[in-house]
């Protein structure tokens, strides 16, 4: 496990922030241990619940090109048929994870290939699991072509605490899949969108792990 850059600077200002604050305490209320020592408690509290919001854990990604690995830890909330009109123009099998606060943020490539398609689409904050956050929130739109050609799309979707989507990749490039490609800050949701006729392994409820979970098979 390991802590992930986009969090490293927060973490490090937080922890200057809470130090300097429980040091005034103490400075300004001598003789207090309980109340100093429930500060410090509280400010452990505060840090260690940001600190894992920001953790990566390190494993070995087992690639399988007929397999679709979950891009994202969470909980599969909608297994539906759905028109996907900016880029794949057609029909197609929606899977899509909704990320807790308490989930790893970060976002791994459900398939190898070439990024084919991306773009970033300004927009509101509606709660993750709201029926039009996924046309209106704040997004970014990526599709990737695999080697046999076939072409799927996932899109990183902000949710009322997520504000902050970051992606890594650009039009042109390639990456394994398992590969990161993108981390979005305190939760949010994921949307992948499958060929017709692959086989969804997971169902609704389901807990999965990004780069790991196999989340459907390939016809």
């Amino acid at each position: 496990m390991t802590i992930h850059k986009e969090g490293r600077t927060l973490l490090f200002v937080l922890l200057v922030v809470l130090f300097g604050l429980n040091w005034l305490l103490s400075y300004l209320m001598p003789g207090q241990e309980l109340m100093l020592q429930i500060a410090v408690g509280i400010s452990l509290v505060i840090y260690v619940l940001i600190l894992q919001f920001f953790r990566n854990p390190v494993f070995e990604v087992k690639r399988d090109e007929k397999q679709i690995l979950a891009p994202a830890d969470g909980k599969v909330v909608v297994i539906e048929e759905a028109d996907e009109p900016e880029y794949l123009k057609g029909r197609r099998i929606q899977v899509s994870i909704f990320m807790s606060p308490f989930n790893v943020h970060v976002n791994r490539m459900p398939a190898g290939g070439q990024i084919s398609y991306f773009k970033y689409h300004p927009g509101k904050y509606l709660v993750a699991w709201h029926p039009k956050s996924s046309t209106e929130n704040e997004r970014t739109s990526i599709a990737v072509r695999m080697a046999n050609g076939t072409e799927i799309l996932f899109r990183q979707i902000a949710g009322a605490l997520a504000r902050r989507i970051k992606w890594y990749i650009k039009e042109g490039d390639v990456l394994g899949q398992g590969d990161e490609f993108g981390f979005i800050k305190f939760g949010s949701r994921v949307d992948i969108f499958l060929p017709q006729g692959t086989n969804v392994t997971v169902k609704v409820g389901d807990v999965t792990k990004g780069g790991r979970t196999v989340i459907a098979v390939l016809p």
